[in-house]
């Protein structure tokens, strides 16, 4: 089969053990992004299968009409970005496995951990200070007897629970009221209120999937219930807060730091970006999941479902009626 990969930005899935998996097919693997779908369209119109790269593009009708070739599309996870209707009624099959009660991803647990030890201990401005020949800059804070406000009752946010309370934080939770009732019934803590659980946490860590019931769900006033001197952890999406909320409530000193791993605008190149460049946004590049051990695992998942396709035994099917009717 001629299988496309998108966006593998850094060339990074060839040096992988998974990528033999794919051994025997006609591989093109692109290292740029693509926004335009006709110009996507051109590049991919040889392709039998297209593998995602998370959800850097977009799979729109436009796009899958003008690919009369493709017949699969593998990915991993969820999948907001798919028009999974256009590809069902383009004869697209759309495989991707989900998740089902399995161990969360920790590695996105684990770089919450080092945002919230970078924002809590000065780590980067230490760090800049004491290249310069300065030594220290200032004064950082403990995490024990501290409280850790986690949103979202979820894998990611009870595995970035656990190490809380190794640290000895008092953990407590908000999010749906289907996930405030787990958490409860759990024998975990839940504040009173909404506005109660962001003016008591010394850090707030968002884990949350970005779906349009979520899309805009941290208010500014949700911020401004937060202590001056409180941290706002994001390594889910940047969707999950309202447009320029964060940004405001960094002006306007609602709260002390914000440790994002995620932007409204990805890849955010601008060095000049409001947000970007604000003296108290500590950042890194939506490296949540990015891990050798989690891309062999996410694209050996992916891969396996281009093997079991070519062998008309395709698993993880979204759509089989595309299967079934073939």
């Amino acid at each position: 089969m001629k299988v496309h990969i998108l966006d593998d930005w850094f060339d990074t899935l060839r040096t992988l053990p998974c990528f033999a998996k794919l051994d025997g097919h006609d591989v093109t693997v692109w290292t740029d992004h693509v926004e335009d779908p006709n110009a996507l369209a051109t590049r991919l119109r040889d392709a039998d299968a297209v593998v995602l790269f998370r959800e850097r593009t977009a799979v729109t009708r436009a796009l899958v009409e003008q690919l009369p070739n493709l017949k699969l599309i593998s990915q991993r996870g969820v999948f907001p970005h798919v028009d999974v209707q256009a590809c069902t009624d383009n004869d697209v099959l759309l495989c991707s496995k989900l998740p089902k009660g399995g161990a969360p991803n920790y590695a996105a647990a684990e770089l919450t951990w080092g945002l919230i030890l970078a924002a809590m201990r000065q780590i980067p401005q230490q760090m800049q200070s004491l290249k310069s020949g300065d030594w220290q800059m200032g004064v950082g804070k403990s995490l024990r007897g501290r409280t850790l406000g986690l949103y979202g009752y979820g894998r990611i946010g009870q595995a970035v629970a656990e190490v809380g309370k190794a640290f000895g934080m008092k953990v407590q939770w908000w999010g749906s009221e289907e996930g405030r009732t787990r958490a409860f019934s759990d024998g975990e803590t839940v504040p009173d209120s909404r506005e109660a659980f962001f003016a008591s946490s010394d850090v707030v860590s968002l884990h949350l999937r970005l779906v349009p019931e979520t899309r805009g769900l941290i208010t500014l006033k949700d911020l401004q219930s937060m202590r001056s001197d409180a941290v706002l952890v994001n390594t889910s999406r940047a969707g999950l807060i309202a447009p320029g909320a964060l940004l405001e409530a960094l002006n306007t000193n609602e709260i002390a730091t914000a440790a994002v791993d995620v932007f409204d605008t990805e890849p955010l190149t601008d060095a000049s970006d409001a947000l970007l460049s604000h003296p108290r946004l500590i950042g890194t590049p939506h490296i949540g999941f990015v891990t050798q051990d989690e891309f062999n695992k996410q694209f050996g998942d992916a891969f396996d479902q281009i093997n079991a396709f070519a062998a008309d035994e395709p698993i993880n099917m979204i759509n089989p009626e595309v299967w079934k009717s073939s």
